[in-house]
């Protein structure tokens, strides 16, 4: 073969080599990052969201058409105590900016009868928006109606009303706009399991769920088996269920297990998901430091399909501490309930609950947007 000819050929071979490369990379999901960074900034004193009369417990954020910012958020008479089990409520409040300052407009998911599955409390709200219409996802329940916190309390477990916490059950309302009017179903969205020995047997709670590649949702929630001693039961495990719509039904993924350790009935609870530079993450309330070493703190995981999480390599997102603009920092007993608000694609924000004791020992709490960083 003449040497030119040889030559012509292997040009021809290379240059159709580069073009199924291409081809290939463009039909190929991103792969992320060997490092996925989570950082806290420093928080704005006009973000911070309160109520003297109210207990305020975590916050989901959605803007709207005309860029108005939407919270969604629990709330409860403070001169109850602790008593979010039996008398929270889903209520709303707007700001100009996603920072705030937010203001109460109405309660969204009010009490509407102890026949309903979610007639007494509601609680824990996470709202989506897909094709236009807007989703709430939130924990709701009913009982015995007996208020059994009380204020101040040091270990309000020991002052639940288990009758409410065990009844528990995960639901979604539906509203063409987010100031409503919405729409709650008859049924839950995730109800227990009919099986003894599932993960999720006793309840279920603290709905997240995001939109997967091909289109469909995936939601994880919080479990709470019955091979533990009651009242607590136990363990408590985090599900993974599956639905081709935002309203179900969601199937549940048997067998699947997220955000676990060896050896531990209680490593995790309030986890976030979302997808972001080709994975899926999310932000967990590592219950006591088991995960990052650091205490009760907040850690990321990452995973390629949602089903399979692993501990990111940087796993510590923040313990319980408050880092404020003007340089002050406010140590806060718990700081949870993570909500990433993610804006044009990219996370601009996180919301989290967070409360302390007063001088007179009775907890006080409250919503606080901190903007977040990634690299």
């Amino acid at each position: 073969m003449p040497r030119h000819f040889a030559l012509f050929l292997l040009a021809i071979v290379s240059l159709l080599l580069v073009t199924c490369k291409s081809r290939h990379a463009q039909n190929t999901p991103p792969s992320s990052p060997a490092v996925y960074t989570v950082s806290l900034g420093k928080v704005a004193k006009k973000s911070i969201f309160r109520n003297d009369s109210m207990s305020i417990w975590g916050g989901s954020v959605v803007k709207d058409d005309a860029g108005i910012y939407h919270m969604y958020y629990s709330r409860w008479p403070r001169r109850l105590g602790w008593a979010w089990v039996t008398d929270s409520e889903i209520a709303h409040a707007t700001a100009p900016t996603a920072f705030g300052p937010f203001t109460f407009q109405d309660v969204t998911l009010p009490r509407r009868g102890a026949d309903y599955w979610d007639g007494w409390c509601t609680h824990n709200p996470t709202v989506r928006r897909y094709n236009g219409k807007y989703y709430l996802y939130y924990m709701g329940n009913t009982g015995d109606q007996r208020v059994t916190s009380i204020p101040g309390a040091e270990n309000p477990n020991a002052h639940l009303n288990w009758s409410h916490r065990n009844l528990q059950r995960i639901g979604v309302a539906v509203a063409d706009n987010p100031n409503g009017p919405w729409e709650r179903f008859d049924e839950p969205l995730i109800d227990v399991s009919p099986d003894s020995n599932a993960i999720d047997a006793l309840m279920t709670s603290n709905p997240s769920i995001t939109q997967l590649i091909d289109g469909s949702y995936l939601l994880i929630y919080k479990g709470v088996a019955k091979k533990k001693r009651m009242p607590f039961g136990g363990p408590v495990a985090h599900g993974v269920a599956v639905s081709n719509s935002p309203t179900g039904p969601f199937y549940k993924q048997a067998g699947v297990e997220v955000f676990t350790i060896e050896g531990d009935d209680f490593p995790a609870e309030d986890p976030f998901i979302w997808h972001h530079r080709g994975a899926y993450r999310a932000i967990v309330k590592d219950m006591r430091g088991i995960f990052t070493e650091a205490g009760r703190s907040l850690a990321l995981f990452n995973s390629d399909d949602g089903l399979d999480w692993t501990l990111s390599e940087k796993p510590l997102l923040s313990d319980t501490q408050i880092f404020w603009e003007d340089g002050s920092i406010t140590d806060v007993d718990h700081l949870e309930r993570p909500q990433l608000y993610v804006e044009n694609g990219e996370p601009l924000m996180l919301v989290c609950a967070a409360d302390t004791l007063d001088g007179n020992g009775v907890r006080q709490s409250f919503n606080v947007q901190i903007p977040v960083i990634i690299k």
